[in-house]
């Protein structure tokens, strides 16, 4: 190959190439933006047999995702996690199994440690959905829905 083979780029083309890359990357950052999840889209189905998982729930799985809700009472004030509600609620709805668990919350464990909100202030929770039965070693609690490094804020 002989150097007129090569395309020579001028430094203007070559800024100009690079703005356009950077141009790019906030629809990039657009893609990964979480995804909305209401407490009425997480279960197909709740009867007798229990509940069974939306087809939106299960494709968000391990996907970032928003959700608003209330703040429970946390189990102690230094919890890394808490339960966000549909609803307010004055007592914390802590279950003994995923067989008992309510079609209406959700356990959110923080990424960073958070001042806790009061009870009836509507939220914002962002983070990453875990779906399944799981039981938090640390404490015993079973929850079958989980937004995981999460954080959120007041709405």
């Amino acid at each position: 190959m002989d150097a007129s083979s090569f395309i020579r780029i001028s430094r203007r083309h070559a800024l100009g190439l690079i703005g356009g890359v950077a141009l790019m990357l906030p629809a990039r950052q657009a893609l990964a933006a979480p995804s909305s999840l209401t407490f009425d889209q997480m279960y197909g189905s709740v009867g007798v047999l229990g509940l069974t998982f939306s087809d939106k729930l299960n494709s968000l799985q391990d996907k970032p995702v928003s959700m608003q809700g209330f703040m429970a009472p946390p189990l102690k004030a230094e919890a890394n996690f808490f339960v966000l509600t549909e609803i307010p609620m004055a007592l914390c709805p802590f279950c003994s199994s995923d067989a008992d668990w309510p079609d209406n919350i959700v356990v959110v464990y923080l990424k960073e440690a958070q001042t806790f909100e009061q009870a009836n202030a509507t939220i914002e929770v962002t983070g990453k959905l875990e779906v399944g039965s799981w039981t938090d070693p640390d404490t015993g609690f079973v929850s079958l829905v989980r937004i995981v490094d999460a954080a959120f804020e007041t709405v």
